[in-house]
């Protein structure tokens, strides 16, 4: 068996952090939660900096914007199971194609008539159908003031600024009153959630129909979503040589990380890296009510599994992260499938298998969390080979991937899932020792148990 850690590589990814590069790399998992084209946020930045800039910010107002724009979506996956137990629909699709209605509101009853309960029984359908026309307007209310204000308060986890997190929280506010969640409208919106909001129907509008539709959408919006200044200031830039060309190229994150408004606060220490690693576990698990602190739970059984094996302080705080971000690529799947109770049938058992995949690929793109990706894509792994996503068997797992394996079922088995009610304790301990050798590593799950042991010990007198 081998240790998947290096200290001296941890070291060197941790002295070439970068905030915009790490939260930028970060926002292809929001992307994934919100069902759109890959790259996403790192578009909204490109064109919403590019605002900014036009308009003459200054360099601090021009840093909340820019992180404002990769971080909008942060609170998205807190209203993922609202939406499917309200609509009855798959909530990333449902999202994704809901951004791209007109936003009237004869659109948005088309819209929703249209993908409600689809694939329900027709009763069923009809009183969703009813539930939401008769109480559409607190409904949309609640579904936007759960993300927004979810978001806002993950980007103070992360140290953003208040303007940040304002701006966040009224992402979805417009220009005359009309939007959610508290209906401000005109200058009372700030800025940086106008210009986000803005950004956001641009580049939804481009991918899913042209660069010409978004223009029209943008001249639509005027006055009513928009303030009309930001619309001409959006016409300004678009029509500037090169614009729509780096927006499409493959490389266009790279040309974002190097804007003047991603040079401050370059580099990251540990804590700060620890507290961007929580948050973003914070928006794994707001995604299923049923995965509530499930990351950091993971996190905790990991470190006090860890420490009873000797792995060294250092080694266990790269594990914890790993821990907390293990479950990142169930962004990429849907509730209807994660909160489902009742037994998944092959298709939607391949989505599941899929999310470690998902997770290492996230992980991958990122210079500070590339060492752990391999765990996120290894933690569902058994030693008998019959685990997923690859069928890795024996000497092929690594230590961590162990650890975390027992970590991640013991939490599993002791917490509500849709399907079954918590374990007591000692009846997860006892599963976890029937499939030791078989599915888990007999060292880690012995770990485990004399830790729990020693948590019930009462302190000395």
């Amino acid at each position: 068996m081998f240790q998947l850690y290096n200290h001296d590589l941890a070291q060197a990814a941790m002295k070439t952090v970068r905030l915009s590069e790490l939260l930028g790399s970060l926002s292809y998992a929001l992307d994934l939660t919100e069902g759109q084209p890959v790259g996403h946020c790192v578009r909204c930045c490109w064109i919403g900096t590019n605002i900014g800039m036009h308009l003459g910010l200054d360099d601090t107002a021009l840093e909340d914007l820019y992180y404002t724009l990769l971080l909008k979506d942060l609170g998205c996956s807190s209203n993922a199971a609202r939406i499917c137990a309200l609509y009855l629909a798959d909530d990333i699709t449902f999202k994704r194609d809901f951004k791209t209605i007109d936003g009237s509101l004869a659109a948005a009853l088309r819209f929703v008539l249209s993908k409600t309960g689809l694939e329900s029984g027709f009763s069923e359908r009809i009183r969703a159908v009813v539930h939401i026309l008769q109480n559409g307007g607190t409904i949309a209310r609640e579904l936007i003031e759960t993300r927004c204000q979810r978001g806002a308060d993950i980007a103070a986890k992360m140290r953003f600024s208040k303007a940040v997190q304002d701006g966040i929280h009224s992402l979805d506010e417009h220009w005359n009153g009309s939007g959610k969640p508290n209906g401000i409208k005109a200058q009372d919106i700030p800025l940086n959630a106008n210009i986000a909001l803005l950004a956001q129907v641009v580049d939804v509008f481009t991918q899913s129909h042209s660069r010409q539709a978004a223009i029209e959408e943008i001249k639509h919006r005027s006055g009513s979503w928009f303030d009309p200044a930001l619309v001409e200031a959006f016409l300004a830039v678009q029509a500037q040589p090169g614009f729509w060309e780096t927006l499409s190229s493959s490389d266009i994150d790279q040309t974002l990380f190097a804007m003047d408004a991603a040079s401050h606060h370059q580099q990251i220490d540990e804590d700060h890296l620890d507290e961007i690693a929580a948050a973003f576990a914070d928006v794994v698990d707001a995604k299923s009510p049923f995965t509530a602190e499930h990351s950091s739970r993971v996190a905790i059984y990991t470190d006090i599994i860890a420490a009873e094996l000797g792995l060294d302080t250092a080694h266990r705080r790269w594990l914890r992260r790993a821990a907390l971000l293990h479950d990142i690529g169930k962004l990429a799947i849907s509730n209807q499938i994660l909160d489902k109770n009742g037994k998944l049938d092959p298709q939607e058992w391949q989505a599941i298998q899929s999310h470690p995949v998902h997770g290492e690929a996230i992980l991958t793109r990122i210079e500070a969390f590339r060492d752990i990706a391999p765990l996120a894509g290894s933690h569902h792994e058994k030693l008998d080979g019959k685990g997923y996503p690859r069928g890795w068997k024996g000497e092929e797992i690594c230590l961590e991937s162990r650890i975390l394996s027992v970590a991640d079922v013991f939490d599993a088995l002791t917490a509500d899932r849709p399907y079954r009610a918590a374990m007591p304790i000692e009846k997860a301990l006892s599963i976890l020792d029937k499939d030791t050798g078989t599915a888990f590593d007999g060292r880690c799950v012995a770990a485990l148990k004399m830790a729990l042991a020693k948590m019930k010990k009462p302190e000395a007198a």
